[in-house]
This record gives C-alpha cells, sequence and structure tokens, in this order.
C-alpha cells in the first residue's frame, strides 16, 4: 500500500499531531496507557529523533552566534541573477541584509566585514561564532576564490 505523504499529514492534522512533538506526547501516552514496552533500538530512535527535531541553539548574549545564508531571489531584467546575503544574530535577531549578482564568498564577507562586524564593534559586542549551510561561498580554498 502507498500512502502519499499529504494523505499522512491529513491524518495528523484530523488528530492534531501536525508538529512531531505532539506525536512523541500521543506516543508516550500511547504506550503508558496500553502498557507497550519499546525495544532499546526503538528507544534509541525516539530519542536521536528528539534531538534531531528540537534543532534549536542556545545563545547567551548578542554576539555569540550569527547565522549567514544566502537566498537567491530571482532574474531581474537588465541586472541579471539576483541574491540576497543574510546574517542574523541568534541572540538579538539583529539582521543584516544586502543584494548581489554573484553568489562567492567576496559578497559573503562583502556583507560580514563591510556591515555586521562593525556594527558589532561599535556596541563592544565580540562576534564569537558563525553558522553557515557550508555552500560553495562559504567553502572552498582561498586561491579558488575570486579577488576582492
Amino acid at each position: 500500500m502507498f500512502i502519499a505523504g499529504s494523505g499522512v499529514r491529513c491524518v495528523w492534522l484530523r488528530h492534531t499531531l501536525e508538529h512531531f512533538k505532539k506525536r512523541l506526547k500521543a506516543l508516550e501516552e500511547e504506550i503508558a496507557k496500553e502498557g507497550i514496552i519499546l525495544s532499546d533500538a526503538q528507544i534509541a530512535a525516539l530519542e536521536k529523533q528528539d534531538d534531531e527535531a528540537c534543532g534549536e541553539i542556545d545563545t547567551a548574549h548578542p554576539g555569540d552566534l550569527g547565522s549567514q545564508d544566502t537566498f537567491y531571489l530571482g532574474h531581474l531584467k537588465g541586472v541579471g541573477r539576483l541574491y540576497q546575503q543574510t546574517f542574523v544574530d541568534t541572540y538579538s535577531k539583529i539582521a543584516f541584509a544586502a543584494l548581489y549578482t554573484t553568489k562567492t564568498p567576496i559578497t559573503a564577507a562583502d556583507l560580514l566585514f563591510d556591515e555586521v562586524l562593525p556594527f558589532f564593534e561599535k556596541h563592544a559586542l565580540p562576534m564569537l561564532r558563525s553558522l553557515t549551510d557550508r555552500g560553495t561561498e562559504y567553502c572552498g580554498r582561498v586561491e579558488h576564490h575570486d579577488d576582492p
């Protein structure tokens, strides 16, 4: 039997189980009510899924961790491809964004060095860590990067 993902989602919605945490709570209640015993492998799988679902990053102060990513916005006639570099401080939720016509390490660094770091330095807050998706604009060897 094949059931599409949308069908599964409809069942979850019908039973108000649309979020993983709600499904996990319902499973725990069912286990307690029915006296079901889970194997060690099942318990380990549930614990692993619970860790992955949380995915929250705890930060202690502004500048503790910043998240940077590149978004393709589309094609503008006469301009070409348009990308948005975005940086968000995960504690304060202060965000910076800039538009570029290329998706390169230079544009990723431009936003960081021209806007983000000066802002935090001005407020005497060091930027300690940066999180990216390890896209091509954040990785690679220096000798393969464009010149500034």
